[in-house]
């Protein structure tokens, strides 16, 4: 019997080898693909193929100028461009001082101004806001209100004037009746209310007790007739389970 020899299992050397050769394989053709070299003050573009100019310098055709950095400015965001410092602003290709006026600040921006509080802008200066008396600055800094009880006419404020039984609505420029009391002119008249009725929910007029409906200034029993009930509103009625109504009386439902 013939005795076939055992069969040669690769060296482990080799193995490595290939497992290398095509690890590195692909990134060499790769890099192979894009041969351009990138011009001076550039790098390599980290999320592609090409190049990219450094910070400082920006693409004119294939090579990599100097940004020219106006007076009071400094390189923008992007690297290749440049904006003004704060407290200046672009003009044409230049950065020109921003004129603060008299009783003014730079803005958060700093391309502009804003007034102190207490003065208003008006053209390129601050204007003095004129509070007159029982005045006081608005929240935005650009006017003044009146103080509560007192309204604005013109450029004054006048005191307003409460009558009796009245009190300051929650504005503080105008009045409104107290409970019990109605608007009549200028003034605040006693509610006047009937028997069996009551104050509303308002508090300047009246209504009438469940089973009682509005009759002029009255207030009159609810006729209910047989076979019915005051309804929802106590001031009307509705006819009983199995009746219907007809002719203000309530008669048994016909199927």
């Amino acid at each position: 019997m013939t005795t076939r020899p055992p069969p040669q299992r690769a060296a482990p050397g080799r193995w490595r080898l290939l497992l290398l050769l095509l690890i590195i394989g692909p990134s060499v053709a790769f890099a192979q693909v894009d041969p351009v070299a990138a011009p001076a003050n550039a790098h390599a573009n980290p999320y592609g193929r090409g190049w990219k100019c450094d910070r400082g310098y920006r693409q004119v055709d294939q090579s990599c100028a100097a940004v020219n950095l106006a007076s009071n400015a400094h390189l923008d965001s992007s690297g290749d461009g440049w904006d003004c410092n704060r407290g200046y602003r672009q003009v044409g290709q230049a950065c020109a001082a921003v004129e603060v006026p008299p009783h003014a600040f730079l803005d958060s921006g700093g391309r502009g101004f804003e007034c102190d509080r207490g003065y208003r802008r008006v053209d390129k200066a601050c204007e003095t806001i004129e509070v007159p008396a029982n005045a006081y600055l608005g929240s935005y800094q650009t006017n003044w209100t009146c103080d509560r009880g007192y309204r604005k006419v013109g450029r004054s404020c006048e005191a307003v004037e409460v009558p009796a039984n009245a009190h300051l609505d929650c504005s503080g420029e105008h009045w409104e009746c107290e409970r019990g009391f109605r608007e009549s002119s200028d003034s605040c008249l006693p509610v006047e209310i009937p028997s069996n009725g009551y104050l509303d929910r308002s508090g300047n007029d009246w209504d009438c007790e469940r089973g009682y409906r509005k009759d002029l200034g009255s207030c009159v029993p609810v006729q209910v007739p047989t076979h019915a009930h005051l309804g929802y509103s106590g001031g009307d009625w509705s006819c009983d389970a199995g009746f219907e109504q007809k002719a203000g009386d309530c008669i048994v439902r016909q199927h």
